[in-house]
């Protein structure tokens, strides 16, 4: 079996290369490399004869990189039009940030038509094909009408939303609809797949049985499959960092001194609850004075779709929230909040999360944030800090015993901002050794291996999903001094991916 894996933006690795940066392209090049395979997409630039031009091809080792250039007007309609105006906010449910054009919808449906024709000229008989997020959701059913007969699979790695909101979009029946040619559709969370199922009953008359959706002739399976991080690898990175003194780490101990940190990492978007999350600490100085002068926020929000209105008005707004709450809560010593809007290396990151007492992680939406799971792998055991979550990120079905908020209520996240700052330390240790039990059953390699194994047997019973909460016997320090000791996985082992380089956190091959 040869894997072809299909997504939106494609890098060609540098010969030099010996890891790709992120958790998700270093997870996905493994499966690769283990099954022989050939990587599609974009490949973010952008010309005038794209349409016409050849793939251009590179091979590194078993993996063949295969990638096309886009038209500026491609561009414009299918990624920062219906990909980013419409899809992105309608499945992050801000109907009202959402825009639809039937141009740019044209545009969509033509660059999926485009990337379905250059692929089927490089398919082979034994394929599985793995295609990724929401800018290729029609792809599997322009396959099929080209006759590709493979096993196609879809993940999903954003929210999906209930039919009511999911329908709100025009032609939205037909585009559900083009769900059914996959064999295999996965999701972050039971919630997501819940609504997917139920969107493709209510809007494109779909009859269900369990897991199985059948819409005509096509049957397909939609099953929860919850992305996780290298956590070894992880865990290593941030120990390794502390102990080297990177210069973020050196500047944040002379900067913040003996002060406690809470920190907040997301790319710059209305979905991640940047401004709100500012105004709950502002909250939180005010309703306990007690804390002013002894702890700041740090809020590393790199710039994204800069192009796109709502991405420069957030911008701004950040700017502005945090700029008056440093005025009228701040100190000639003490500045409570730092916006940072520049991407960091891994290695820094993995640092400044275990430096932070408190990772605010609250988003308004979010399909699984990865984020919150890089800050538990990062905790030093012996004194790790205390998570405080949304309700509304996909990680919460999984990491209970993280504070879980309400983050459209700032005196919710501000009274868990204290809890967690005064939370003791036997109290602290008890909810981060479960956290990491959980995380590390259920990690990146882990998530791979489940869901090619689902791909390969789809229409075979239903494999569960990984625990909630850890089992009892939680990770404890190892004679390395730092290692959280690994309890024993219930489900098979798998191969862990290679140690990454440097992206920002979470990050997607897309």
């Amino acid at each position: 079996m040869r894997l072809v894996i299909v997504s939106n933006r494609v890098t060609i690795p540098d010969r030099s290369e010996k890891a790709a940066a992120g958790g998700l392209a270093v997870a996905l090049r493994e499966a690769l490399d283990s099954h022989g395979g050939l990587w599609f997409g974009w490949s973010g630039e952008v010309a005038e004869n794209a349409a016409g031009a050849p793939v251009k091809t590179a091979q590194r080792g078993k993996v063949t990189y295969a990638v096309t250039d886009l038209t500026s007007a491609e561009r414009d309609s299918y990624y920062l039009g219906f990909s980013n105006r419409a899809l992105w906010p309608l499945m992050h449910y801000r109907l009202g940030l959402t825009e639809f054009s039937r141009t740019e919808y044209e545009g969509y449906l033509g660059v999926n038509r485009r990337f379905a024709k250059a692929l089927v000229a490089m398919l082979q008989p034994d394929d599985v094909i793995w295609i990724h997020d929401y800018h290729l959701i029609p792809l599997a059913a322009e396959l099929r009408r080209r006759g590709v007969t493979n096993r196609i699979g879809y993940f999903h790695h954003i929210p999906w939303p209930p039919s009511e909101v999911f329908g709100a979009l025009p032609f939205s029946s037909t585009l559900i609809g083009t769900m059914a040619a996959y064999d295999l559709v996965g999701v972050q969370t039971e919630i997501d797949a819940a609504n997917l199922i139920g969107g493709l009953r209510a809007l494109s008359g779909a009859s269900v049985d369990g897991d199985r959706v059948r819409v005509g002739r096509r049957q397909t399976s939609v099953q929860a499959f919850p992305i996780g991080i290298d956590v070894e690898a992880f865990r290593k990175l941030a120990a390794a960092s502390v102990r080297a003194a990177t210069l973020p780490i050196k500047t944040t101990r002379e900067t913040l001194g003996e002060r406690k940190l809470v920190i907040g990492v997301d790319r710059l978007d209305y979905s991640k609850g940047i401004v709100p999350r500012l105004e709950a600490f502002g909250q939180f100085l005010r309703s306990h004075p007690e804390h002013r002068g002894r702890v700041g926020l740090l809020q590393i929000a790199p710039p994204s779709r800069s192009e796109v209105p709502e991405y420069a008005e957030l911008d701004r707004q950040s700017d502005e929230v945090a700029g008056r709450l440093n005025a009228t809560l701040g100190e000639f010593d003490w500045t409570p909040i730092r916006v940072v809007k520049k991407a960091y290396s891994r290695n820094a990151l993995a640092g400044l999360y275990r430096r932070a007492q408190v990772g605010l992680v609250t988003p308004m939406r979010d399909g699984m944030n990865l984020v919150a799971k890089e800050y538990v792998a990062a905790q030093d055991p012996a004194d790790p800090g205390v998570l405080v979550l949304s309700r509304f990120a996909g990680a919460a079905q999984q990491m209970g015993e993280a504070l879980i908020v309400n983050p459209f209520d700032t005196h919710e996240v501000a009274d868990a901002i204290r809890t967690a700052l005064a939370m003791p330390k036997s109290e602290r240790i008890r909810r981060f050794e479960r956290l990491y039990a959980v995380i590390d059953a259920s990690d990146i390699g882990w998530w791979t291996q489940r869901y090619l194994a689902a791909l390969s047997n789809s229409g075979a019973p239903r494999q569960t999903t990984p625990p909630k909460t850890g089992p009892r016997r939680s990770p404890a320090k190892s004679a390395d001094g730092d290692r959280p000791r690994k309890p024993v996985k219930t489900m098979p082992a798998v191969t862990k991916p290679r140690r990454e380089r440097a992206a920002q956190p979470g990050s997607s091959p897309h």
